[in-house]
């Protein structure tokens, strides 16, 4: 049981009016962007539907973009300089922290190892070989990339494999059961209730909302483990009180755990090359070098939080061993360790470290929508009018939203929702996706449909096959590796080399 404090109430409410303050009085500059959505300078939209000297599919054209503003509802107009660069991208990336907390609880330093380490690997691969490449583009999203390379039919694939994999259902979840636990309101309305705070200011801000939020909850995530790793060094020790009050595999590298299981997270960190987020950022940034130096940054602040949420999961082992539901050990170590009001500003940071990423990824989802479903089929019917794209978007932040509550009452776990989505979703991505990034090797468009297509549906009708027998997949093979591997069988027999 927790229990709060006056104080901690007031501050917390306090802290959904300041986020709502924020993300409202944020205005998107009038007269419209500079730099369209298609990445072209006022005047300079290319000519569209078309397929190029070398095979590859051109994506449709955007006149309404030269001066609608899209570019600033979407990408806050491409002018993210490295510190919001660094606090959107970060905070944005922890929203699992409830089951962070478990993990860490569970395995102990190995959560760094499955947790931590396959992420900082991909994000120096992304940060060394995709981020400029993906700031040179000029475009909007993932699936305007698949469609200058490979069609539309590829662009309107990707996009449906987009929305999927950044729903912000897991994220919901999480602020629902976070204000269950501080207000006692049944989950329905804690869901709905935490959806319309988290969200409501995108609707009228875009992407500069967010990412002016972002910067605010950056601050208060830190600030919260700090605080708790604080409080819990001085009360109790360092090493020297954590390593005689933990099982000794919980300092282990491993935590316990099977190298093979252990290859799968690393598996799973490939999430982070076909990521939405990074790429939407990337675009979004400056310019190439602030993308490139951005993330490099931003491992660093991932490596220092991470030390933070491993730390306060060692501690909470060692100070309440044997929890029926890890799940909650952030929780109720600050109900076991904290005062009043300093109680309340930890659970800021957890809710800020949810919400952070809720926003990013609920506005990623209404941006698939308006940008690259609704508004990609208008421009294919020659119906679009100006402005659509940012339209479309409001009304997809509204729909996957409704779709986020509805998947997390259906699929009440988050770790379920993540291995459903990122099993299913990355084989039909990854592989066109990096291909078409490199000039010099190209996939012939109706390979890389192939592809995609095949990929995901292999890795969907193998997991929801294995789900239905109790988890037991065919010969005990996770679903991601035969997606995986008939994507790249498929792309391989389409592949050609191009001269440079």
């Amino acid at each position: 049981m927790i229990t709060f404090a006056p104080v901690d109430i007031l501050l917390i409410l306090l802290y959904f009016a300041v986020i709502l303050w924020i993300g409202f009085r944020v205005k998107i500059p009038q007269g419209g962007a500079q730099e369209g959505a298609s990445g072209c300078k006022k005047g300079g939209v290319q000519p569209v539907g078309r397929v190029d000297a070398e095979g590859r599919a051109q994506d449709a054209g955007r006149p309404e973009d030269a001066g609608s503003g899209a570019a600033d509802f979407l990408l806050a107009g491409r002018t993210l300089t490295l510190p919001m660069f660094v606090a959107t991208l970060v905070s944005t990336w922890y929203g699992g922290i409830l089951g962070t907390g478990e993990f860490s609880y569970t395995y102990g330093v190995a959560s760094w190892v499955m947790f931590g380490a396959p992420y900082y690997i991909f994000a120096l691969i992304f940060a060394f070989f995709l981020a400029g490449r993906v700031r040179a583009t000029g475009l909007v999203t993932i699936p305007d990339k698949l469609g200058r390379h490979y069609g539309q039919p590829a662009a309107l694939l990707g996009a449906l494999l987009v929305f999927l994999l950044v729903t912000p259902a897991p994220y919901l979840l999480m602020l629902g059961v976070l204000a269950q636990l501080i207000f006692g309101v049944p989950l329905p309305l804690a869901l709905i209730l935490t959806a319309l705070a988290s969200l409501v200011y995108l609707a009228k801000g875009g992407f500069r909302s967010n990412v002016a939020v972002n910067l605010a909850e950056f601050v208060l995530m830190f600030a919260g483990f700090i605080l708790i790793v604080g409080f819990a060094f001085f009360r109790f020790g360092g090493l020297s009180f954590l390593k005689p009050s933990l099982p000794a595999v919980n300092l282990t590298w491993h935590g316990g755990n099977s190298p093979q299981y252990i290859l799968v997270w690393y598996f799973i960190g490939l999430w982070t090359l076909v990521d939405p987020g990074f790429h939407q950022r990337c675009a979004a940034a400056r310019d190439s070098a602030t993308a490139r130096r951005g993330i490099l940054v931003s491992i660093l602040f991932w490596m220092l939080f991470d030390f933070l949420t491993t730390a306060t999961g060692l501690y909470a082992r060692a100070v309440l061993p044997g929890l029926e539901n890890p799940i909650f050990a952030y929780p109720l170590l600050a109900e076991q360790l904290l005062p009043a009001a300093v109680k309340g500003l930890f659970f800021i940071g957890l809710l800020a470290t949810v919400m952070s990423t809720l926003s990013s990824y609920a506005f990623l989802g209404g941006m698939t929508i308006g940008n690259d479903i609704a508004g990609r089929i208008l421009r294919m019917r020659g119906k679009e009018a100006r402005g659509a794209a940012e339209r479309w978007s409001r009304i997809g932040l509204l729909l996957a939203s409704i779709y986020g509550i509805v998947l997390a009452l259906t699929l009440p776990s988050v770790v379920r929702i993540w291995y459903a989505v990122g099993s299913a979703c990355i084989p039909g991505l990854l592989l066109p996706l990096m291909a078409s990034y490199w000039p010099g090797i190209a996939l012939r468009p109706p390979f890389a449909l192939a592809s995609m297509l095949g990929g995901w549906l292999v890795a969907m009708v193998w997991m929801v096959w294995g789900l239905a027998h109790g988890g037991n997949y065919w010969w005990g093979i996770e679903p991601m590796y035969p997606g995986l591997m008939l994507s790249f069988v498929i792309g391989m027999a389409g592949i050609r080399r191009v001269r440079p």
